[in-house]
């Protein structure tokens, strides 16, 4: 049995949002490697949170993103 769907929209409370933040972003990095393990696949996650703040992910042949412009 699915989980229900849940309605797309901003989270007012800023306590609730920066929780649903962290969880989901943990869970998008580790797909992502699971991708690039799984298809051996050349995956690269770039997340910026609200405060500016980044988080990344690259597999193997990316070393970082921190060469970008």
């Amino acid at each position: 049995m699915g989980r229900g769907k849940i309605e797309l929209k901003k989270i007012e409370s800023t306590s609730n949002r920066q929780v649903t933040f962290s969880k989901r972003r943990m869970g998008l990095l580790k797909k992502a490697q699971e991708l690039s393990v799984l298809c051996d696949a050349e995956v690269g996650v770039i997340i910026f949170s609200n405060t500016g703040r980044l988080y990344d992910f690259s597999s193997s042949r990316f070393s970082s993103f921190n060469h970008l412009p």
